[in-house]
């Protein structure tokens, strides 16, 4: 099987190459990194995945294939994303996933079943196009509530009003190959049928592939132009990439993106400040600080904080948030969580970042949205997206 490897490396130089000439040198040494981790895993594994060596071949060129596309990103058609967007994802979802067969077989071992990292990939593409849909009751005290000695996993709680505070939050839905503009169109629209008091946007709205044209994240967000007034957003970490985009989108459909900025809003459930944080890289402790002294609690609201990236909370100066909405995590994006445990692989390797779920930290509180698309890796695997109303009951 000397025409394999041969391939590989040939297929490997051409995506290196095709992403130098036409993205240049940052995006070429991206896609040597993690192309070359990919080629010599499956160089490992060809022999031994399972399926006919020309199924997995073809699905290793699709790979490639879809390598030199995003040397010139855009958003595709369906066929374009059922023939080559989503195997491709599949295929190096599945390969990433096969770390422990490969280096057992590099050790001389004949591994057990070596096809199941990319079965539980096939799962993970019809995972990555579903979103579960759920509510979610959240107890909150306020600044004279318990104390959290560290940050901590909180439960729910279980006190409820007759009225609370409806939310929906939106985050990281990552426009692109899994998160078509009819998709997440779809998704504001269910927001709005939802009639929620508010609704909150928390960063990461695009990928490299929907920054090509500025209309798209427009177009879909388009049904929240119905709830005026009542949506809110602040910046993710992706949203620096191309700002003018994401804020033209913003404006034009009505929402108020507040970046470490405050605003106060009316709702049958009461008065609720908004905060929305913007996101930095240094100094998150003293940026948090600084807007959270420029933004003092408003007497008598609800305090909400927008925070994108909830590694940042523990930085939060206490008592700044009676809730704090995040994301960024995609709720770990490959876990047990499908399964009911909490487990994702952001805890299997010890990352200290919250990664879904209710959270507390001395007297604040921090809920985590599993997120509406995801990013980076290519797939989500029993982490469904998460599509909530969200009820918040002050104690």
């Amino acid at each position: 099987m000397v025409w394999f490897p041969l391939l590989t490396l040939v297929a490997f130089a051409l995506i290196v190459l095709s992403a130098l000439a036409r993205r240049g040198r940052r995006f070429a040494m991206f896609v040597g990194v993690l192309g070359g981790i990919y080629s010599l895993l499956a160089w490992a594994m060809a022999p031994r995945a399972g399926p006919p060596l020309w199924v997995f071949t073809a699905f290793h060129v699709a790979v490639y294939a879809n390598f030199v596309t995003l040397s010139r990103p855009r958003m595709r058609s369906l066929p374009f994303r059922l023939l080559l967007s989503w195997p491709s994802a599949a295929m190096i979802g599945g390969t990433l996933l096969s770390l422990p067969w490969a280096i057992a077989i590099a050790l001389g071992f004949h591994p057990w079943v070596p096809w199941l990292p990319y079965a539980l990939a096939a799962f993970g593409v019809f995972q990555s196009l579903s979103t579960r849909r759920e509510d979610v009751d959240l107890v909150i005290s306020g600044p004279t509530g318990p104390r959290a000695p560290m940050l901590l996993p909180h439960p729910r709680g279980t006190h409820r009003q007759a009225r609370p505070l409806t939310i929906v939050q939106i985050t990281d839905p990552h426009l692109g190959p899994f998160m078509s503009v009819k998709r997440l169109r779809a998704i504001a629209a269910r927001a709005v049928e939802a009639q929620p008091d508010l609704v909150f946007l928390t960063g990461d709205f695009l990928t490299m592939e929907s920054q090509s044209d500025p209309d798209l994240l427009l177009e879909a967000l388009g049904p929240l132009q119905a709830l005026r007034g009542r949506v809110f957003a602040c910046f993710g970490n992706h949203d620096h990439e191309a700002p003018a985009i994401v804020e033209r989108a913003l404006r034009e459909n009505g929402v108020q993106l507040l970046v470490d900025a405050s605003t106060e809003v009316q709702t049958h459930a009461g008065l609720v400040q908004v905060v929305g944080m913007n996101f930095v890289w240094r100094d998150r402790q003293g940026h948090l600080a600084t807007v959270s002294a420029a933004h003092p609690r408003k007497e008598a609201a609800l305090r909400i904080v927008l925070l994108h990236d909830p590694g940042a909370f523990r930085h939060l100066p206490e008592g700044t948030g009676d809730l704090v909405l995040s994301g960024h995590t995609h709720g770990g994006q490959v876990g047990l969580v499908s399964l009911g445990l909490p487990f994702t692989m952001l805890r299997l390797f010890g990352i200290r970042i919250p990664d879904h779920g209710f959270w507390a930290r001395g007297t604040d509180r921090m809920y985590v949205h599993k997120g509406t698309g995801h990013y980076g890796f290519p797939l989500r695997l029993g982490v469904p997206a998460e599509e909530s109303l969200i009820r918040i009951h002050q104690r």
